[in-house]
């Protein structure tokens, strides 16, 4: 599947670049028509993804996130990547509520998945993880 349009940006693992990734995420979003929910969607996604780096990832040290945004004719794919501590468990992350922190909610993949089309995690302890998400686009969104 050929790729018709790409951003890769690297950003610093701070918190203020959060809001960084999803405006970057909106904008490349803005180039199908779809709706606003569906944009705000793709942000919080992108933003959850981004925020797991920060805080898990890196553990608030410093450390530098990919953000790889790629258009294919029939989907929005965005891969978050770090070089960080990785997940030892992918399946326990997944699940709602669970968190390595317990100040946080652990919701993070609970909205990747249910606000995204599909989700992939892959994860290598002490080498970092990487997190695959896509939205599908209608023929009709297309421009």
């Amino acid at each position: 599947m050929a790729i018709k349009n790409q951003i890769k940006i690297y950003l610093q693992s701070l918190s203020e670049n959060v809001a960084i990734a999803r405006v970057t995420a909106a904008a490349f979003a803005a180039q199908i028509d779809f709706t606003l929910n569906e944009i705000e969607e793709i942000k919080v996604a992108v933003s959850e993804a981004v925020t797991n780096v920060i805080i898990h990832g890196y553990e608030e040290q410093q450390g530098q996130i990919q953000v790889i945004m790629n258009l294919y004719e029939n989907k929005l794919e965005y891969i978050i990547a770090d070089n960080g501590k990785g997940i030892a468990d992918i399946a326990l992350a997944r699940q709602p509520s669970y968190s390595s922190d317990p100040e946080r909610m652990g919701l993070g993949f609970a909205f990747m998945e249910s606000f995204m089309d599909e989700l992939d995690v892959s994860s290598e302890v002490n080498k970092g993880t990487t997190v695959r998400m896509a939205k599908k686009i209608l023929s009709s969104a297309a421009h």
